[in-house]
């Protein structure tokens, strides 16, 4: 586990969660080592690609249930919402390439869809803001935007804390915090602490390869990560 940044007297802060993609024993972990009293924010992308989907999606649920968390909305969670509501003759094939899907069978990810609906897609707080990707010109959630919004963005809605494209670290920019740190490619899972620029990372499940140097762009180019 590790653990940087300035130490606070807790009232009530708040941790950004990285994407867990299914990695249920390292966010016990690191919900472990993160003070009770702090709220959580799950900057989307909790479902697929790890081995311990289901069991993720019920501790998040809970955490939510219980007030302790915000589980914000991903692009493989859209992903699945659009394929479980899909009405056409492909929705089948769509369900069958989502790891999620796959694992809990159809039954069990249908019960789900209502829960998903209800995601948000930000979290406001004091000065920040945390959404999974990043803002759209007309300044709307983008749930899949990479580099048009890394380049451009001036700051106006605060600092921005984001996941969605795997860093081999937390990446501070000027305006913009990324913080996927690729847990389920081996890396760590980090949590970052607006309030007091701390970070907290425990490590991550090697549930996939991690990507060859010349596949690198694929995979941030790719809408499905």
């Amino acid at each position: 586990m590790r653990w940087s940044g300035n130490e606070v007297a807790s009232a009530e802060r708040h941790w950004v969660i990285g994407d867990v993609h299914g990695c249920h024993a390292s966010l016990i972990q690191l919900l472990a080592v993160l003070p009770t009293r702090d709220h959580l924010v799950l900057c989307g992308d909790v479902i697929n690609r790890g081995p311990g989907i289901a069991d993720t999606l019920h501790l998040v649920w809970e955490l939510v249930c219980n007030g302790r968390a915000t589980w914000l909305r991903g692009n493989h969670e859209q992903n699945l919402i659009e394929a479980l509501e899909q009405r056409s003759s492909d929705a089948h094939q769509s369900l069958l390439r989502i790891d999620t899907y796959r694992q809990l069978g159809d039954g069990l990810t249908r019960q789900w869809l209502q829960r998903l609906q209800t995601l948000p897609d930000h979290y406001r707080g004091k000065g920040w803001i945390a959404t999974h990707a990043g803002f759209d010109p007309q300044g709307r959630p983008d749930l899949r935007i990479r580099e048009p919004f890394w380049e451009t963005y001036d700051g106006r809605f605060g600092r921005v804390v984001v996941g969605h494209t795997p860093r081999p670290s937390v990446d501070r920019r000027q305006h913009i915090v990324m913080i996927d740190t690729g847990a389920v490619y081996g890396g760590r899972l980090s949590a970052f602490c607006p309030e007091t620029d701390a970070v907290v990372q425990v490590m991550g499940q090697t549930a996939l390869p991690i990507p060859a140097p010349q596949h690198q762009q694929e995979l941030i180019e790719s809408t499905s990560c």
